[in-house]
């Protein structure tokens, strides 16, 4: 998508408050002799911002606004090294409501649904995103934060809770939770939005099927607002984001070229009127790609495709780079496993070792379905792992977010 005049109008208003705010950033451009820009290819030469410039302005290096106007700040919710702590203004808040509204209400909710909300509030920005964008909309909010899963039950019943928000890996703890207690007569859900960690086929499959409800994708990150900046729709193909907030562009991850829409790459973003804390050409390691064209759903928003995995996420196991949504691609082509499974590398006898958990049902040979997965792993990806095969239900489910990958090499 290439950059708009308006679009270019308002980052020249970003440049100036970060020049002023003197923040890293506003020091970068000042390095480079940058005060404003006139076009694309101007824009494109704008240098990038990363996750550790914004740890090292920690606490609060990236406060743009003044103090007085800051009225919140939210924390990312990595475990490594200093937080990465976000001020927000009240403008920058009620903007992050109307973008989450404008997500409920292509996804067809109505101030008659009754949305239960599971991710966590406080520093974390989900439970509070999914509450002011209900709160917008005129929905009942079920405001249950994370966990007890007895209460979250319960209060699906008895309150008639029509949306789920959650993470993918909890909506499928529920899921198998109902089923388990054959309560699924007494649920009323009928969508779910779901977001935080990326999700396969499979898993998206297995809940809609026990729960009977349509699923959508939503996307954010707390550095850019948090959840709530796209959503899919109906047609299911992509999600919409709202490019009067924010500007996406699709790059090489090693070169930092932008590549054209259609092409897989690593998503950067661009705040477009945000105040606490403006961010210019943030890179945020999800992959992805910019789909063309329209949607037939008629929204005049562009689309990104579902997130793919991250930079990050890359394995190297025996001189090869491998990523979680390679195997994730190879399990999805044994109808025999379900839809969870883990990754556990570790470094055996001077040489690096993947073994493979998946879950199947007692009605398979689970040596032959390992030995099935190993060979296709060694023809597609170029090395061996070791596959064990668990019966369904053995592996770890989470409340948030489930840890795929296990590397035993660096603990």
């Amino acid at each position: 998508m290439q950059i708009t005049e308006r679009q270019i109008a308002q980052v020249n208003n970003q440049i100036q408050a970060l020049l002023k705010a003197e923040s890293f950033y506003g020091k970068k451009l000042e390095e480079a002799g940058v005060t404003s820009i006139q076009s694309a290819e101007d824009f494109q030469k704008l240098p990038f911002s990363e996750k550790n410039d914004l740890r090292n302005a920690y606490p609060l290096g990236l406060m743009t606004a003044p103090e007085e106007k800051i009225v919140r700040i939210h924390s990312s919710s990595g475990t490594t090294g200093l937080p990465v702590i976000i001020p927000y203004t009240q403008k920058d808040v009620d903007d992050w409501a109307i973008m989450f509204q404008r997500c409920y209400e292509l996804a067809g909710l109505t101030n008659l649904d009754r949305i239960q909300i599971t991710p966590g509030y406080g520093l974390w920005t989900a439970g509070i995103g999914f509450q002011a964008g209900a709160e917008r909309l005129g929905s009942m909010v079920i405001p249950m934060g994370p966990g007890n899963t007895d209460k979250q039950l319960q209060m699906m019943m008895d309150m008639k809770t029509t949306v789920l928000g959650s993470t993918s890996s909890y909506a499928l703890l529920l899921a198998e939770e109902i089923q388990k207690r054959g309560i699924k007569d007494k649920i009323h859900l009928k969508k779910g939005i779901i977001g935080s960690e990326r999700w396969g086929e499979k898993m998206r499959r297995r809940i809609t099927e026990e729960l009977g409800i349509e699923l959508y994708d939503i996307y954010g990150l707390t550095e850019i607002y948090g959840p709530g900046i796209g959503i899919s729709c109906s047609h299911d193909c992509g999600m919409h984001y709202w490019d009067d907030y924010i500007y996406i562009e699709i790059i090489d991850p090693v070169t930092g070229e932008v590549l054209p829409d259609g092409e897989l790459g690593e998503i950067v973003i661009t705040t477009l009127v945000k105040e606490g804390a403006p961010l210019i050409r943030y890179r945020t390691h999800d992959l992805s790609r910019i789909i063309p064209g329209e949607c037939p759903c008629g929204s005049r928003f562009p689309r990104l495709d579902t997130i793919m995995g991250r930079t990050d996420d890359m394995m190297k196991i025996k001189g090869v780079n491998v990523f979680p949504a390679q195997i994730e691609e190879i399990l999805k082509g044994f109808s025999e496993v379900s839809s969870e499974y883990q990754i556990r590398i570790s470094h055996l006898d001077g040489k690096d070792t993947m073994r493979i958990y998946v879950e199947t049902n007692g009605t398979v040979d689970f040596l032959d379905l390992a030995k099935r997965i190993a060979a296709t792993v060694k023809s597609r990806i170029g090395f061996t792992p070791l596959v064990k095969v668990v019966e369904i239900g053995l592996l770890p489910r989470s409340e948030k977010k489930t840890k795929r990958v296990i590397d035993e090499r660096y603990e």
